[in-house]
């Protein structure tokens, strides 16, 4: 881990200790809720229904080699 990161965590370690004001405890408690949540429910069903397709077919053994998808997705990559 980047050393500033890790420096940066601690001073957030050794503020929250000392902190007393509860509005900010409850609005961090709130932003890790908010983090924390299941991506899955904050997508499409359009994306959702994608997904299942893509398991069912790997599932399935329905998938394509990597040499193929990567000269269909080259441009992007």
């Amino acid at each position: 881990m980047n050393s500033q990161i890790l420096n940066e965590k601690l001073e957030l370690i050794q503020w929250l200790s000392t902190l007393e004001d509860t509005s900010i405890i409850k609005k961090l408690i709130q932003f890790r809720k908010e983090e924390t949540k299941d991506w899955w429910n904050s997508i499409s069903d359009e994306e959702k229904k994608s997904i299942e397709k893509g398991i069912t077919e790997a599932d399935e053994n329905d998938v394509k080699p990597h040499s193929e998808a990567r000269k269909l997705y080259e441009k992007w990559l």
